[in-house]
């Protein structure tokens, strides 16, 4: 049945809003690294702080997204929590600005982690119920791969760098309220109430799913192939996004402008794989699509390592960082097309959380030393090998995509998608 005009502008003002909020998750989680060089002087900060501040903000994310995401299903509960989560991250950003010193600065970084940890869980389990099923991989690709990309790594740069240049480091972070605000206030105005805790979920019901059983979700290849790939994928994005400005500035002697030139490359191809990725697997499958674009992102710490010229390195980020699109899938699409309606959120934080305790937390640190010992270089090859495995892992996976399940069943899509669980 095709969807109603008033589900299909639904579904269009929730990616709206909710595009901003996930955007506005990484504007605030990269808003550190784009002022470090502003405040590091002032509050004595070094590199080792940096890691730190970043390993327990990812510390924090895994674990809040997961066990927050668990009691949202138990308790039928995402738009309060989505709401008091953007309100919560939003101050501990402002109150950064604030700080004394490395130890407050690293207490507002770990709640901050707290707070944003649940969002992404939250919204991919709203956007994927609210989703026409031929448009489901595009829709979570625009809200996890293109907003992050745009607000963060886009956006977020110039923005920040000319409000510490214009007005101090301390007001660009005290700024950022603002936005947040606003943000908590066009979900509490524009997304619909939570009715899962009025009405329980037919498509669970009696499914045995209790709390105790919430880690046997991980006996579905499908699910445990997926937090394989968040490990291993996030090692790949978080090692490449951390260390690759001191690569190309201390190793490949590029001039800082070179870098900069670089970096927005990265953004760009962030924004646009991150939606150009989810579509394509709408039409061709989830599965091929992660095998395809994982090997073409293994390439992307290659090129760094041996691109001749800054314009020909530039030009190969714009072609090879596809990896952001590929988080949609294994983190997002894949495990809500697979598991019933009412443990999406705990699915999503679960292979959420695991992979930022391992790309985000340890891998990092692992890289960091092995720097120290073996040269920059390594980085580059430890980010390549974490994509290679991804790869190789997504080709254990179960299809799951709507059209190439009707396809191959010879059923309309609308009669998949009823199979699947799915509204």
């Amino acid at each position: 049945m095709a969807p109603t005009t008033s589900n299909a502008r639904y579904e269009n003002v929730l990616l709206g809003v909710l595009f901003l909020t996930f955007g506005f998750v990484f504007f605030d989680r990269l808003a550190l690294s784009f002022l470090f060089p502003f405040m590091a002087e002032e509050l004595q900060l070094g590199n080792r702080h940096l890691g730190m501040l970043s390993s327990v903000l990812a510390l924090a994310w895994a674990v809040s997204g997961a066990l927050v995401g668990l009691w949202s299903d138990r308790n039928g509960v995402r738009k309060p929590l989505l709401i008091a989560a953007v309100i919560l991250f939003s101050l501990c950003s402002a109150l950064s600005g604030l700080v004394g010193g490395f130890l407050s600065l690293l207490l507002f970084r770990g709640v901050m982690g707290l707070a944003e940890g649940p969002i992404l869980p939250l919204s991919q389990s709203l956007m994927v119920e609210a989703s026409s099923p031929h448009r489901r991989g595009l829709n979570m690709g625009l809200l996890q791969g293109s907003a992050a990309g745009l607000l963060g790594a886009v956006i977020g740069p110039p923005v920040l760098i000319g409000l510490a240049e214009a007005f101090g480091w301390r007001h660009a972070f005290v700024i950022s309220l603002l936005p947040g605000l606003l943000i908590a206030w066009l979900i509490w105005r524009y997304v619909r109430p939570d009715d899962r805790a009025r009405k329980p979920d037919a498509s669970t019901a009696g499914n045995g799913v209790g709390l105790g059983g919430r880690l046997a979700l991980l006996k579905s290849r499908n699910i445990l192939l997926c937090t394989l790939i968040s490990c291993v994928f996030l090692t790949w994005f978080i090692v490449l996004i951390s260390f690759t400005p001191t690569f190309l500035v201390s190793q490949r002697g590029y001039s800082p402008a070179s870098m900069g030139g670089i970096m927005s490359c990265l953004g760009v191809a962030w924004v646009f794989w991150g939606f150009a990725v989810a579509a394509i697997s709408d039409r061709i499958g989830r599965r091929p699509t992660l095998v395809l674009f994982s090997l073409v992102a293994a390439c992307c710490p290659l090129a760094l390592l041996y691109a001749p010229t800054p314009f020909s390195l530039g030009a190969l980020m714009l072609l090879t960082y596809t990896g952001l699109g590929c988080f949609t899938l294994f983190m997002a699409t894949i495990p809500a097309e697979t598991v019933p309606r009412g443990v999406i959120a705990t699915a999503l934080g679960l292979i959420m959380g695991i992979g930022e305790l391992v790309g985000g937390f340890i891998a990092p640190t692992i890289a960091g030393f092995a720097a120290d010992r073996y040269g920059l270089s390594i980085v580059m090859w430890m980010s390549c090998g974490g994509a290679l495995l991804a790869a190789l892992l997504s080709l254990f996976l179960k299809e799951t995509a709507p059209t190439v399940l009707a396809r191959k069943a010879g059923r309309p899509l609308a009669d998949t998608a009823n199979l699947q669980g799915h509204p």
